[in-house]
């Protein structure tokens, strides 16, 4: 069982720190280099604690955590980064959270990954399959980058 558990600005240095293994994580992908200090260069936080529309999670197991999720709500409810630190994978706890993070926020819903990170695309074409009955649209921009999106509010729950 997770829990997700909205960031306080007051933890913002956690989060950067979550943040440097998801960074680390993301260099298979896209190359992204070191600053001089020996870190990966921190998010801007700042709009999380001063936008409305935008929304910053710990992923928490039996109080530890498991990673990260970071959300902007509106039209469509955009999922901009999602973290599960590697010890927890195939436990269900990545899926346990987009599934939280879904109900939480209803309505249209975008998901976008990198084309490199197959893994990811993996990821979210099972659990949003999974949530929806397959009843989700898969589509392509530009970069060769893969988006899911589907309507929450369409979905027959049992």
């Amino acid at each position: 069982m997770i829990d997700l558990v909205r960031v306080k600005q007051g933890e913002e240095q956690i989060l950067q720190n979550l943040v440097q293994f998801y960074i680390y994580e993301f260099t298979v992908f896209q190359d992204i280099k070191l600053e001089v200090n020996g870190s990966f260069a921190p998010f801007d936080l700042n709009p999380y604690w001063s936008e409305a529309d935008l929304h910053a999670f710990f992923i928490l197991h039996d109080g530890e955590f498991v990673g990260f999720a970071m959300v902007e709500s509106g039209d469509p409810n955009v999922i901009l980064e999602f973290f599960i630190m590697r010890k927890f994978y195939r436990k269900g706890f990545g899926k346990e959270a987009a599934i939280k993070l879904f109900d939480l926020f209803p309505g249209n819903s975008s998901i976008t990954q990198v084309e490199k990170n197959e893994p990811a695309r993996s990821f979210w074409r099972k659990v949003i399959g999974d949530y929806t009955g397959g009843n989700y649209i898969e589509k392509f921009d530009e970069h060769k980058r893969s988006i899911q999106e589907f309507d929450s509010l369409m979905i027959v729950k049992n």
